[in-house]
């Protein structure tokens, strides 16, 4: 016969955990094992996946409206922005250049104030360096026209403010008018041509667009720019570009990546993450260690049988290999249906907790608080089999002892009594 003969005893013991009193004691543990083992697998593959999904998300939605790059003015403006532009483009990495002016303001309709950033942009570079354009929900950046004075707002702002396409929105900016009677804010009516949502409540909420040059009016900028933003082809390139662009621009200019600017929000993320697999590991540990009572109880219960195998010429290693392949079994069907479950969820996330939400009339993110109101779910290969390699490296070390037990079970005294 070629099949071995521990791997067919092996398999016997495991199937034949039925019965009553102790045996079926044994069966009841390891059945609670297997299932401990294919919950902890099958939360750590959806936790992960939802991390990875949320990760990406959040630098998704960061980047369409942010930059890769910025090149921004150490003082007041940048004059010579257009040299910048120029030598920027000249790197190989950058896709798309794109002046912007960038303030503080208030806006007020009717009798509702709300404070907000303003970002003056150039219609038609915009596209080239950030996504708004794609999230616009009525109207389009082609709306905002030179000395139109037409903006831009988030749908969330749109919303408090209570204004339609149409309307007008008061801007009031901090940098004053002086007058006999003091210094005064500056006041300018603006129309609202569009409406965008990004999905992102910090930017729905706080961000407004105006054309270019109607910022530099408003900010008193004259042809100078708060600064010029970048597209790389490779985002993740941002901070070795950055670096290269800093010592060939011939301009004197700060340089951020959207590493820098938004390095908070990816290192909670990524440190979450970490932590979150700790926890779960220890709780697929727990479960692949209750492997080790029951089959402490089973070697108990099988002296008679190892000590008959012994007598037949069966060695120490071989009664080691029985067990440890019975205490296996577990582990991997176990560790099987986590993965099976996991994965099914991880895919499915999108559609299983929408129902949950309806089913119990509850809220898992708030966008107020943690920017995103959807659970995203990024299934990576690599995560899948880091986590059944450690579950069944968990589960097999859980044998040693019990089975090494085993090996050891002198065969005379175990058969004295019976």
């Amino acid at each position: 016969m070629s099949t071995p003969y521990e791997l067919i005893v092996g398999l016997r013991y495991f199937r034949a955990r039925r019965g009553s009193g102790r045996n079926a004691f044994v069966s009841f543990i390891a059945a609670v094992s297997m299932l401990g083992i294919a919950l902890g697998v099958a939360a750590l593959i959806v936790v992960l996946s939802v991390m990875n999904g949320f990760q990406e998300e959040l630098r998704s939605r960061i980047l369409s409206v942010a930059s890769h790059i910025e090149v921004r003015s150490l003082g007041s403006g940048l004059e010579d922005w257009r040299t910048a532009a120029r030598a920027a483009s000249a790197n190989p990495h950058v896709r798309g250049t794109a002046p912007f002016v960038i303030g503080q303001a208030m806006l007020s309709a009717g009798s509702v104030n709300r404070g907000a950033v303003i970002r003056g942009v150039d219609p038609a570079l915009e596209d080239t360096v950030a996504d708004i354009g794609r999230h616009m929900r009525a109207g389009s950046l082609a709306d905002l026209k030179p000395g139109e004075f037409g903006i831009v707002l988030g749908a969330e702002l749109a919303r408090a403010l209570g204004v339609r396409v149409g309307d007008s929105v008061l801007v009031i900016t901090p940098q004053g008018t002086v007058t006999p009677a003091g210094t005064l804010p500056r006041v300018r009516n603006f129309r609202l041509v569009g409406v965008f949502e990004i999905g992102m409540y910090e930017f729905d909420s706080g961000l407004a667009l105006i054309d270019l040059s109607d910022a530099q009016k408003l900010y008193r900028l004259g042809d100078a720019v708060s600064g010029v933003r970048l597209k790389l082809d490779d985002m993740f390139m941002a901070p070795s570009v950055a670096r290269e662009l800093a010592r060939t621009l011939p301009v004197d200019a700060g340089i951020r990546d959207w590493t820098m600017d938004h390095a908070n929000f990816f290192r909670a993320v990524a440190i979450e993450k970490r932590v979150m697999f700790i926890i779960l590991t220890l709780i697929v540990a727990v479960a692949a260690f209750n492997i080790v009572s029951a089959q402490v109880m089973v070697v108990t219960e099988k002296r008679a049988d190892i000590a008959i195998l012994r007598t037949q010429g069966a060695s120490p290693a071989s009664i080691l290999t029985i067990f440890i392949i019975q205490g296996a079994l577990v582990g991997v069907i176990g560790t099987l249906i986590g993965v099976v479950g996991g994965v099914l969820l991880a895919l499915n996330i999108d559609t299983v907790v929408p129902f949950i939400e309806r089913a119990f009339g509850i809220q898992f993110l708030d966008k107020s608080v943690y920017y995103i109101s959807e659970l995203p779910s990024d299934l990576q290969r690599g995560d899948i089999t880091l986590i059944a390699a450690i579950a069944l490296a968990l589960a097999l070390l859980a044998t040693l002892y019990p089975s090494w037990r085993a090996a050891k079970v002198n065969p005379a005294e175990a058969l004295r009594y019976e």
